[in-house]
């Protein structure tokens, strides 16, 4: 079984996947709001966890909130 791993991204490479300041991703990281690696001093963080925190913030259409409720029922 061969798994690909998750790119590390720096806070920079993270920012500008986010298209914000590296501030914002620093205090993500400061009040651990995202998933990431300690390697010694540097930083980094998994596409993967960037990759869900956009996911977990998407705010859906209602036409789309309706019809995930009625698949459900």
């Amino acid at each position: 079984m061969t798994t690909t791993p998750d790119a590390l991204l720096t806070v920079e490479q993270a920012a500008e996947r986010l298209g914000t300041g590296v501030r914002f991703v620093r205090r993500l990281i400061q009040e651990r709001r995202i998933r990431y690696v300690k390697l010694g001093r540097p930083v980094r963080i998994p596409d993967s966890a960037i990759t869900a925190y956009i996911e977990e913030r998407t705010i859906h259409t209602l036409r789309e909130t309706r019809a995930r409720l009625r698949r459900a029922a």
